[in-house]
């Protein structure tokens, strides 16, 4: 089977929420996963969701908090670009067939990596892996990349009447 690439981007909201679905449905199928978040290192409701596939989907986190509103710091570049090279061995090992490099395009807009280097990673995948890649502000050469290029767009968020995020529902 030949694996694609997927992008999921844009403002809106449920990027990760798709990707996740996708994870499910794959497990489904019987296949494994392996989902890699860039920035985040926080505990979140879907990973304790996830929990319960140990051995058929494998998360690891690549960041500390999320520094959004602030610069990143050396410390977030390092376990982004450590992060980076982990998934890279992952999607080459052919070990998982599908892949999720949770906010690798927020990682690259805020230089923890080059587009260079996500570009390389996800090329080196072995050939049937299926490859999903998240977070605003995809860059023009990853899309270009993709095979399957999805964009969330926000048209109305209660977020802006003052909603925080509430557990189970955005975090």
């Amino acid at each position: 089977m030949k694996g694609y690439v997927h992008v999921y981007t844009g403002d809106g909201k449920g990027k990760t929420t798709a990707a996740f679905g996708l994870a499910l449905r794959a497990v489904g199928a019987g296949l494994k996963v392996f989902i890699g978040q860039f920035v985040k290192g926080m505990k979140y409701s879907e990973l304790e969701s996830l929990e319960r596939f140990k051995g058929e989907i494998e998360v690891r986190q690549y960041g500390r908090d999320c520094f959004i509103h602030k610069d990143p710091e050396a410390e977030d570049i390092q376990l982004a670009r450590e992060g980076l090279q982990e998934m890279q061995a992952v999607m080459a090992s052919g070990d998982y067939q599908l892949v999720i490099l949770d906010e690798a395009n927020i990682a690259t807009f805020y230089r923890l990596f080059s587009i260079d280097e996500l570009l390389q990673a996800v090329k080196g995948r072995a050939a049937s892996v299926e490859v999903v890649i998240t977070g605003r502000k995809a860059d023009p050469a990853v899309i270009e990349l993709a095979d399957l290029v999805t964009e969330m767009r926000e048209v109305k968020h209660y977020y802006t009447e003052g909603v925080e995020a509430r557990d189970g529902i955005e975090k």
